[in-house]
């Protein structure tokens, strides 16, 4: 099943060559694949263009949404950066490389090379510990977007591309948000127009995610406006990307526990609050996938195609009949956007959790096409 258009094509391209250095920086950090080079696999599922448009970098790459959607557009990764040792097991499965390590070390910060045109990062959204009024770049220091504008400052890309969640808006009253847009337009020099809420289910996938983006073009790129998309007019709903196949049965709830989540929601309620789980219908729209809290409860979905309910895990009681399921991995995968070709090789935990902190492929695709289109111009004018 093709759950949504955007896995309907993919680009044609080659294995890309080895990338190599004679040696290695000196340090004292021992910590595993930290400063490994790339070291690309035969026949990995998405293997760079063959004739690059233009190239990027991306940091806090997680598993790597930012880098099939920038691919997809012609794009070239040329540096990666992601620390978490389970996402690069499942980026480097998928295109090849291990990704740098902490991206806060200067010796993983001189492995980035210049020329590239195109900054991505989905940072962490952190407050800033504001001396004066103004809220400068040294202001930022500490935190990992001070990483990102040090990255910036020093390699001058045409565009940068910053993905956050939607509480960066009002976070800290706003002063976070107020102090990042101060960087890159006063001290960084970038047009940098409002930034916009986008939703991903306006992208062609069922779920209600709203995040941040932020766009970024250099001064000299003599960019006056920019037009984040428009939402497409293709609806879609849960069962558009639902497994074809039965699944597991340790997917389904027990019995116990479906209780405990009746009750746990029920108490919230006498209370007027709106938490507990909650059963997608195939009609309906995912919440946001998240990888924390109630992110798996408040996404059960109904499926009553399973005939052996013999448990296959240690559960306490019986496995329901009602047919109450989590959804699995390969589903979260679909509701970020993900192309059934991206391999999962991490155990069940580890995929929830990449997949709630991924970036929407779909809306991250549709916003890159955008700034794509005025890079090439700026390009096709020199």
């Amino acid at each position: 099943m093709v759950p949504c258009e955007w896995d309907k094509q993919q680009p044609t391209t080659k294995q890309p060559t080895t990338m190599t250095m004679n040696k290695q920086p000196t340090t004292n950090h021992d910590q595993k694949g930290e400063y490994m080079l790339f070291d690309f696999k035969k026949d990995v599922p998405f293997p760079e263009p063959e004739r690059p448009k233009f190239k990027f970098i991306d940091l806090f790459a997680g598993i790597g949404g930012f880098r099939i959607a920038m691919q997809k557009l012609g794009g070239k990764c040329i540096f990666t950066s992601e620390w978490d040792e389970q996402a690069k097991k499942t980026y480097e499965a998928n295109f090849g490389g291990v990704p740098f390590g902490d991206i806060t070390k200067d010796e993983t910060k001189r492995f980035i090379p210049d020329g590239f045109d195109v900054l991505c990062a989905g940072f962490p959204c952190q407050a800033f510990s504001i001396a004066g009024k103004r809220g400068g770049f040294e202001d930022t220091r500490g935190t990992l977007f001070f990483d990102v504008a040090e990255i910036i400052k020093k390699k001058k890309p045409k565009a940068i591309f910053l993905e956050n969640v939607k509480g960066l808006v009002n976070h800290d009253k706003g002063k976070t948000l107020t102090t990042i847009l101060n960087v890159l337009r006063n001290d960084l020099g970038y047009y940098v127009p409002e930034p916009q809420i986008m939703n991903a289910k306006d992208f062609g996938v069922p779920q209600n995610r709203e995040r941040i983006y932020i766009v970024g073009f250099r001064e000299d790129l003599g960019v006056e406006n920019f037009k984040y998309p428009k939402p497409l007019n293709n609806s879609v709903s849960f069962e558009d990307i639902k497994e074809e196949n039965v699944v597991s049965v340790k997917y389904y709830l027990s019995e116990t526990y479906l209780n405990t989540l009746i009750n746990h929601k029920k108490r919230h309620e006498s209370k007027g609050n709106g938490f507990g789980y909650e059963i997608i219908p195939d009609s309906g729209t995912a919440n946001a996938v998240v990888c924390g809290g109630m992110g798996r409860e408040r996404n059960l979905v109904y499926d009553h195609r399973l005939e052996d309910f013999t448990p296959v895990t240690h559960i306490k009681g019986e496995v329901n009949r009602e047919g109450i399921r989590k959804m699995t991995p390969r589903e979260w995968a679909r509701l970020q956007g993900f192309p059934d070709n991206f391999i999962i090789p991490v155990a069940d935990a580890s995929a929830y959790k990449q997949f709630g902190n991924s970036v929407a492929v779909p809306a991250i695709h549709a916003t890159g096409k955008e700034i794509i289109k005025r890079i090439l111009v700026y390009v096709d004018r020199k």
